[in-house]
């Protein structure tokens, strides 16, 4: 960029800061979501301080996972661990089998780790990003939130959100990729000197209910009249992308083993790697890198394997299509496998992968039993 658009772009953010931010937060008072983890504008105004526990669980189950998705995973984390003592002091395989569909389950075990740490020095959270993010799993952006949504001090708050915002705000024709530091720029100039808590939950509560990827709302848009997108008739054509290379395919089996009385075959996976630490059925040696055998000849044991359908899933980086498998075996569980009683397949630690395959030889198996289903019937 040429030294006098670097300026012109520095004076007009300046500009447009100071009341930029205070409509910004009027609109936020009137129309912000209710979360179950946030302090709301009016209880922020009594007094009411941000839990740090329940502002770091919510930003690391939101780590690459929707608010719809994680407002039950939330609710049930913090009903049976109400503070970070607790999840310290909670078996991991119980916390594995809360996260159990949420996804990304590196976050779960740094979330453990976290935990311990925090406990162990007394069960506060630092109150700075540099503090934060000597923590596990704490990066860049979870580090900020947790510093000015937490303990309201002054940090660039930057998600998909408020990247979405700025790119539109500004016509920021560089590619998001490479686009990281300008939208940071833009945001710590546009910050108020007050309130910097409400300002980062104002900026993504914006770009989640009215700057959408997809008919942004802009004619309630309290940025409206700021927005060059807007003016320019395009906002949908920001943030600028590059074309998404295409996910590689990778395909293997899966074996559902079944006893007579219901219960299923399952294995713990190694600690580290993909699905580290989780639960699964067995499968052939399919890896992001490599794909596994496909039939029933590879059965880690003999049985009267048939075929139960295909299931597909999507990873970060790969798809996957699994050939199912299932057969009911007799006696007791092969080494390093253990049988689950079908009353307890829904509260293991399966990743939605392995549900779907469970799923497909069979079905119901992985649901929640009803708690008319559960009662014993009367003598």
């Amino acid at each position: 960029m040429a030294p006098a658009d670097q300026t012109r772009k520095a004076q007009t953010s300046k500009a447009i800061s100071d009341d930029t931010a205070s409509r910004l937060l009027a609109w936020y008072d009137a129309h912000h979501r209710e979360l179950p983890w946030r302090v709301t504008p009016r209880e922020h105004a009594r007094g009411v301080r941000p839990d740090p526990y329940r502002i770091w669980l919510s930003e690391v189950m939101l780590q690459q996972t929707t608010v719809e998705a994680v407002k039950s995973y939330f609710l049930a984390f913090v009903e049976k661990w109400p503070d970070v003592e607790a999840l310290a002091a909670a078996p991991t395989e119980d916390v594995m089998k809360a996260w159990a569909g949420l996804g990304y389950y590196s976050r779960a075990r740094n979330l453990k780790a976290c935990a311990d740490l925090v406990a162990a020095r007394g069960g506060r959270f630092p109150d700075t990003e540099i503090g934060l993010r000597e923590l596990p799993g704490i990066g860049a952006y979870t580090s900020a939130a947790i510093t000015a949504i937490a303990f309201d001090r002054h940090a660039a708050v930057v998600d998909g959100n408020v990247e979405r915002v700025i790119s539109r705000l500004f016509s920021i024709t560089t590619p998001l990729s490479e686009a990281k530091a300008e939208i940071r720029v833009h945001v710590e100039r546009m910050m108020p000197a007050t309130r910097p808590g409400d300002f980062a939950q104002a900026m993504m509560d914006l770009g989640a209910t009215i700057c959408t990827p997809r008919r942004p709302r802009c004619m309630l848009c309290p940025l409206r009249e700021d927005c060059s997108a807007v003016v320019s008739g395009d906002p949908e054509n920001f943030p600028v992308r590059l074309p998404k290379a295409d996910k590689p395919l990778r395909r293997g089996a899966a074996f559902v083993a079944m006893r007579d009385d219901g219960a299923i075959l399952l294995r713990k996976r190694p600690e580290k790697g993909l699905l580290g630490g989780m639960t699964e059925v067995p499968t052939t040696a399919w890896t992001a890198r490599v794909d596994g055998a496909t039939t029933e000849a590879a059965a880690p044991f003999t049985g009267d394997w048939r075929r139960a359908g295909t299931i597909a899933h999507v990873f970060t980086h790969f798809a996957l299509e699994l050939e199912v498998f299932c057969a009911h075996i007799k006696g007791d569980a092969l080494a390093g496998y253990f049988w689950s009683p079908a009353h307890e397949i829904s509260g293991q630690a399966l990743p939605t992968v392995m549900k779907k395959a469970i799923e497909a030889a069979i079905p119901g198996a992985t649901k929640k039993p009803s708690p008319l289903s559960a009662k014993r019937p009367h003598d």
